[in-house]
Order: structure tokens, then sequence, then C-alpha cells
């Protein structure tokens, strides 16, 4: 059965991932994200392309949640609150724990900075967490008699996961953001090897390969030394959750060692909320900062303290972490306004960017004006630094998780098509896995096909070893062609002898797999063999029957069978390359068996009884379905026969 991937978000861009699989008739969803760089209808996925009717409770068996970002889980409210589903929901106990506090937040800049419409309220928030799921890393959970799915740790921010779902023989993998390389407070994915019908994985950066991490570090921490060093301001947008912890720790570190007293700040209650959470959930970081755990925690910044509005326009310089990462809003969005005009500070973008974000047009090339509405424009004078501290895989994660998996096929989401392209060149090319990138709203099929052992039955194999004869059958008008052809020409019959493995696999809920003989499957099932067959009573003419003497028009016995011979010599001509065999009672070719009929009143005769002016036999014929058309030409010709030219004539007295 084919698996059908049909693509709600995150197709040939980087938003509102949501893809729902159909595997084996179950359905999953997994993600339910919104786009950060529209707020109009493109904000969330069409779940109207899921059920027409918004019965999406009977439509999907499952959602799942990858991690707890925005553009995965951002939606998943409003699905549940306002479009109505209330079926299960899975994700893993730290996804489950900081989701609701990126809702919130996401909720309060919405409607209490930006002004915009409630799309879900704080009550609608805590009503769909409490219909999640939790579920541990590669704990196999039974959504249902069929369906099951595990978690696999995929670093990139706390609590992020890697799904494999499978149905029947059907799996696949769904990776969700993940990273391929340990950074300073999370490690690398970790998966099994598994044997996959599909892999969907994302591709945020499809075309890129990091230099160093350490070499990376470096830069970064040089361009802010020298910003504060000369007395400027540096701002860095980030999440609150992931890189926001990443990049503490690291100034942290370098602020210890190096004894510089400039302030590092956070710019909300989100990041000190989150780090709590960092130090509750210290099992799923990296395995440096379990280690040093009893000694002391690694959130436990020395050099980062908590925020205030009013120290914005203070003199003097500092470092300031503030939300959203993107600049789509939020704090960062009204910080950056006070901070661009000035030569002396710095933005430095240390993660991926949305199209339709102030961050991304800063990554896209050094603009002096940034025009918000027809109300705001601001003057970017400010030093710009970008550089990749994305928690997301680069190009060479992705072929080694393709690699190492092997599935049969990989559908690419979450990435900018241009860099697709050239990936699934890569993936096909390279590693002959076909590959898809399929853009929003837009279904892919993918044939699902399963190799099963099975052990074979005696019965089963003598009868792939018996011979399997097939005859060549030509036609009255195919003979006719030839003769004109070639008059000389005779027609040769043409006999083959293939040998098909024609059986029963049989499959018991906890049983090996089994190919039998169809003889066995009736005597496992205490049945006798029932062949339907078909049965037709035809007439042949006989135009001169009086010169037989007998008036009333019946012919003897004798007559009869002599009959049945006179057919297998018409047959055989009519038929020249069918192999007709005449076994004394009756005429036989495949299935196909013909014999005169002695009964006055046959079940199978249509004809009443025969007309005076055309005097007649009947022959009874019977076959199986398999040889339907060789019966239908068969009787055809029989009923076009006159038999009664070749009849021996007897003297009338």
């Amino acid at each position: 059965m084919a698996i059908e991937c049909l693509v709600l978000g995150a197709g040939q861009e980087v938003g509102k991932s949501c893809v729902v699989v159909t595997i084996n008739g179950k359905r999953i969803m997994f993600d339910c994200g919104m786009h950060m760089g529209y707020d109009d209808h493109r904000r969330y996925p069409d779940f109207s392309l899921i059920s027409k009717s918004r019965d999406f409770d009977h439509s999907l068996d499952c959602v799942i949640i990858t991690h707890f970002h925005l553009d995965h889980v951002g939606a998943l409210p409003y699905f549940t609150e306002v479009c109505g589903y209330n079926g299960p929901i899975y994700m893993t106990y730290p996804t489950k724990a900081l989701a609701p506090l990126m809702l919130e937040d996401f909720r309060k800049v919405l409607v209490d900075r930006r002004g915009e419409e409630e799309q879900f309220t704080s009550l609608h928030i805590s009503q769909c967490m409490q219909k999640v799921i939790a579920i541990d890393l590669k704990q196999t959970l039974q959504v249902d008699d069929d369906l099951q799915i595990r978690a696999y740790y995929a670093g990139h921010v706390l609590g992020a996961a890697m799904f494999y779902a499978k149905v029947g023989e059907s799996a696949m993998v769904y990776t969700g953001d993940y990273n391929m390389t340990p950074d300073r407070h999370l490690g690398a994915a970790q998966i099994d090897r598994l044997e996959l019908d599909l892999l969907i994985t994302e591709s945020t950066y499809a075309t890129t390969i990091r230099d160093s991490k350490y070499a990376r570090e470096r830069e970064f921490l040089k361009a802010v030394h020298e910003c504060v060093a000369g007395g400027g301001k540096v701002l860095i947008p980030t999440f609150a959750l992931g890189r926001a912890q990443e990049l503490c720790i690291l100034l942290d570190d370098y602020w210890e060692r190096m004894n510089l007293k400039v302030p590092i700040y956070f710019s909300a209650g989100l990041t000190i909320q989150a780090n709590m959470y960092y130090k509750i959930l210290i099992s799923w970081t990296s395995q440096k900062i379990k280690e040093t755990y009893a000694t002391r925690n690694a959130f436990d910044f020395k050099h980062v303290h908590n925020f205030d509005r009013s120290l914005i326009n203070a003199p003097g310089p500092c470092v300031l972490f503030a939300t959203p990462g993107m600049i789509s809003g939020g704090f960062s969005l009204e910080v950056f306004k006070q901070w661009a005009p000035c030569e002396m500070n710095l933005i430095t973008l240390p993660g991926y960017c949305v199209a339709g974000t102030v961050g991304h047009k800063l990554m896209s090339g050094k603009p002096t004006k940034i025009v918000l509405d027809k109300d705001t424009q601001i003057d970017v004078r400010c030093q710009i630094h970008q550089l990749s501290f994305s928690p997301h895989t680069d190009s060479k994660g992705i072929m080694d998780l393709a690699r190492f998996l092997s599935p049969k096929n990989v559908i690419l989401v979450h990435g900018e098509k241009p860099k697709m392209v050239s990936l699934k060149e890569r993936i096909q090319s390279e590693l002959r896995i076909p590959c898809y990138l399929p853009a929003n709203c837009d279904t892919v099929h993918i044939p699902s096909t399963t190799y099963v052992k099975a052990h074979a039955s005696n019965a089963f194999i003598r009868s792939c070893l018996n011979p399997n004869f097939r005859f060549l059958k030509r036609s009255k008008e195919e003979n006719s062609d030839q003769v004109l052809r070639n008059t000389n020409s005779t027609a040769l019959l043409q006999v083959n002898d293939e040998r098909v493995a024609e059986g029963i696999l049989i499959m018991e809920k906890g049983k090996k797999a089994r190919v039998v003989h169809q003889d066995d499957l009736l005597l496992m099932l205490r049945q006798k063999k029932h062949d339907i067959q078909f049965g037709y009573c035809c007439a042949a003419q006989l135009d001169n029957l009086e010169e037989t003497g007998n008036r009333d028009g019946a012919l003897s016995h004798s007559d009869k069978c002599s009959c049945l011979q006179l057919l297998f010599k018409e047959l055989s001509n009519y038929f020249s390359g069918v192999n007709i065999q005449d076994l004394g009672e009756h005429l036989q070719v495949e299935s196909f068996q013909v014999s005169v009929c002695l009964k006055d009143n046959c079940p199978y005769r249509i004809i009443d009884s025969p007309r005076k002016e055309a005097p007649t036999i009947f022959f009874c014929c019977s076959w199986s379905a398999a040889d339907e058309k060789l019966a239908r030409e068969i009787i055809s010709a029989i009923e076009r026969f006159n038999l009664s030219d070749n009849l021996p004539c007897k003297n009338s007295k």
C-alpha cells in the first residue's frame, strides 16, 4: 500500500511546519506550526485540506509535535480549541513543559504589544496542553492496534525529537529539526538503524557546510568584544529557548576568563523561566553538562542579568539577548529601532531568519533603511554581523543521516527551493534514493514495497516443479491471413512450459508467514474443493437428414457417436493451432469439454426442440472461467458447422 504525504506547511519554505502522512490507512499529522513572516491567512496551515467537513477527529489518528518552536507548535491551540480537534497529541516531556511558555509569550506579543486580533487565548493554550500525551526517548508507544510510534533524540533544542512511525510492515521517520553535531549544551542527534519506506527530513541548510564550531565561536566572541571595548551596545536577537542558553554559556565563560565587567542582559522573564526548566531537565542536555552538574550547573550564569526597559538608552556598553530571534516584532524589534542608527552598536544574527522578517532583510545585504510600515522607517548605521550558530544540521549532516538510514524514499521539507533542488540531486545521484520536494498543499504518493520471508509447503514446492504447458491459440481469421500470405505454409503448434509459482500467502498473528498450495488451504479449512464450471448445450445443423431414411428427424445412437468424430475433424481444421484431444466420450481443449447430448430435455439447452425445417444435433459443453474466451470461439464455430455432408448415407426402403 502506498504512503501518501500531504504537505500543509514548510513545503519549499521555512515556516509553519505541518505534514499529514497516510500510512497503511493510518493518518498522522507531524507538527502544527505557524509562519512567523505572515499575519494573514498564510500564517496557519490550510486545515480544510485534511477534511472538507472539518471532522478532524475521524480524519486523523494522532498529532505528533517534534519540539516547542512556534514554527512547529504555534498553530496547535488554534487547531484543537478553535478548529475542534480532540484526538491524541504526542510530544516529549520537555516539549510539553516548554511549549506553553512559547505559546503564551507569542500570544502576549501579538495581542498586548502589537494590538492584533487574538488567535487563541491563555485558556485555549491550557486546554490544548491537557490533551497532550508525553513520550520518553526510545519509548515505543502503541497508538492503536496497528500504529506504533517512537521518539529519538534530535539535538536542536531541549526535548526535540525525531519520530518513527510504523503501521504493519510500512515504516517512516519524520525528523522535525535536528542537529548532527553536538554543541555546548546539547548532544548530537541519535537514531537506530531502521528499515524505512520514507524519510521526511528538514533541509534548512541544504547546501551549507559549516566551518569548525570553535572557529565560529572565536569569530563571534571577537566581534562582541571589539564592539563593547569601543563603547558600543550589542543586540543578539535570539529565541528564548535554545540559542540563548548556548550563547550565554559561551559568553559567561569568556567573560570569566577575560575578567570583563560589561553587563550581559536577558530581555525578559521568559528566558529566566526557560533556564529553570533547563536545570530541571538536565538529563536531556549534553554529556559534558551532565558530567559537571554535580559541581556546577551550567545554567547558573554568573555574568548574565535580567534586563529592565529603562536601560535601553542607558549610557555605556552592554550585551543584550532579546526575543524574538528574527526581529519579527516584540522586544528585539523595539531595541533594534533604538540602537540601529548608531554606528558604534552591533547587531549579531546567530541563526536562520524567515523571509519577510527584519532579520532576513539584514542578512540579505546591509540595508541603509528598513521600512516597517507607511509610518515607520529605521535608519540602519550599526554594524551587522551574521554567524551561523543555528541548531539545524548542515548539508553534510543531512546526507549522513540519509546514508545511515538508507530509506527507500526521501522527502525534503523546511528549506528554500533552490537549495533543496541541489540537495535532491545529490541524494539521487550519490545515494541512489528517489527524492521529492513538494510545495505547500502538494501530495506525494510513495510506493510501499514490503518483502516478507515466508516458509513454503511441500505441496507448493511440488506444484512449482510440475510442467505448466501453455499452447498457442490461433483464430480462424489469423489462419486465413496466413494462407493468403503463403499458400504453402503449415500452422505450427507452439508449446511453452512456464513454471509459475502459484500459491497462497498466509500470515497469522504471532506466526511466521507461509506460502501454501490451494489443496493445503482446503485441508487447513477442512473444506472440499469447489470449482465454478459453465455449461451450454449448443446445436449443429444436419440439412440433408432425409437421405438417411429417418423421416422423423431423429438420429440413431451410432450416428450421434459418429458426429463427435466429425466434430473433432471440423474443429481440428478450424483451429489448426490448438491442441484438441479426443478422449472417446468427449473432446477437450484446456478446461473446455464437449460431448454429444443424448438428453431430450437438457437443462443447459436454450432451444426447446429442433426445428423441423433444420434438423439439429446437440452438443453439451462445459468450461471454467479461465477459458471463457476460448469457449465462446468454439461454441460459435460449432453452431455454424453443417455436419450432414459427412454423415454416411442410408438407402431408404
